[in-house]
């Protein structure tokens, strides 16, 4: 879809306030476009004020509303936390999941306000163009959608930041480009992504990276501290005794874990469209309550029920990282985990310190499956060792059949 095909059209226009952003509006505008923005409250941690959105926005002569999501996207936090789900590089998709809330949540606001197409400023290189348009193809399949860097008279316009910061510069709009930027970065509750500019080139070290959500690990405090959370059915209900609710979970542990430098990932992942990207991350609430929700996982699962949690893991983090978290097989790992995660119910006690997260203790979880005495190496009334003499030798009759039917060769 081009900007030529948008006559007529109301436009929906997905906006986060920056040089991106004004851009395109003031561009649309400008063509006699209708145009109207949004943009989702996500308790972003480098926001101090949402509403700054819209002030950056109102010179380029649109209205942008602001729809909060912040309760939406702290449950979204959690369904990722109980499937564990994490992408390439073990890290939190918070990017992933984010894009998923925020569609979501924007399309009842664009229609009501009569919008026919949803456009957004996702480059054409990366994974949020296919996020963005697959899901309003699914839960808007009636929208169109404008992708304007993919558009060629748009790029032809605007190749770079020079351009677009001169074109706003023309039409008395403060652009705030500044100058040439280490990398670009996209917050929410879940964590911070950060990628592009002297990010792309594998020779510069992940540690150019300000955290905003906290420290470094080299920079964390000297002493080590204790972190207490009772989880019930996999979802974190109180956290240093305090009973609390999503949200307030998830900023306390991100305010603790970041303080202890928690959380710092760095990957080289393999993007929908083929290609590689590199990208540094912050989730230090994600890592600090997902590691702590991995020790029940350990000791309520049996053999078989974590083989196949990790398979279902792997499923739901390809799906969010791919824009598919409301389809049908995002919605049936889901609710294979929701009765794998039954049992995980404990209170899970961790130290702190310079970025590692070391058990102390798991306590009132009644679905354990861990009982010292059958793997205790002393004497106890656990498993008598004996009996594993005739388990080995019902074991041995394969092993032998397979050696002396050439099967396995002893070089």
């Amino acid at each position: 879809m081009t900007i030529d095909e948008l006559a007529g059209e109301k436009i929906g226009m997905c906006v986060s306030g920056g040089l991106d952003s004004r851009t395109i509006a003031r561009k649309l505008t400008d063509t006699g476009i209708k145009v109207v923005c949004f943009s989702a409250d996500l308790a972003q941690p480098d926001e101090t004020d949402i509403r700054n959105v819209a002030r950056k926005m109102a010179p380029c002569g649109v209205h942008t509303t602001i729809i909060d999501l912040k309760k939406e996207m702290a449950e979204a936090c959690f369904e990722v936390l109980k499937a564990q789900a994490m992408y390439d590089g073990g890290y939190w998709n918070s990017t992933g999941i984010a894009r998923a809330v925020t569609v979501r949540g924007l399309l009842p606001a664009m229609r009501k306000q009569g919008c026919t197409v949803l456009a957004h400023g996702a480059t054409g290189r990366g994974n949020d163009q296919v996020r963005f348009e697959r899901y309003t193809n699914a839960l808007a399949p009636d929208m169109r959608v404008y992708a304007p860097w993919r558009d060629p008279v748009m790029l032809k316009e605007f190749p770079g930041r020079k351009q677009m910061a001169a074109y706003l510069k023309r039409m008395k709009i403060q652009a705030f480009a500044g100058g040439r930027k280490k990398y670009s970065t996209d917050a929410n509750l879940a964590g911070l992504s950060h990628e592009a500019e002297d990010l792309e080139s594998l020779s510069t070290p992940c540690t150019i990276v300000e955290p905003t959500m906290g420290v470094w690990p080299q920079s964390a405090p000297n002493r080590p501290e204790k972190f207490r959370v009772r989880f019930e059915q996999a979802r974190a209900v109180t956290v240093n005794g305090r009973r609390l609710k999503p949200l307030e979970a998830m900023r306390l542990a991100n305010k603790i874990g970041g303080k202890h430098g928690i959380g710092m990932k760095h990957a080289l992942e393999n993007r929908i469209i083929g290609t590689k990207s590199r990208g540094v991350y912050e989730a230090p609430g994600m890592e600090l309550l997902g590691q702590c929700l991995a020790f029940v996982y350990q000791a309520v699962l049996d053999r078989r029920a974590a083989q196949l949690f990790r398979e279902l893991s792997v499923l739901v983090a390809g799906q969010i990282y791919d824009g598919r978290y409301y389809e049908p097989a995002a919605r049936a790992a889901l609710a294979a985990i929701d009765t794998l995660a039954a049992h995980a119910t404990g209170n899970v006690e961790v130290t702190l310190y310079k970025g590692n997260i070391h058990f102390s203790s798991l306590t009132d979880c009644p679905g354990s499956l861990y009982n010292p005495d059958d793997s205790s190496m002393e004497e106890s009334k656990g498993l008598n060792p004996v009996s594993s003499q005739g388990y080995l030798e019902v074991q041995s009759v394969e092993a032998r059949s397979m050696a002396r039917a050439g099967q396995i060769s002893a070089g």
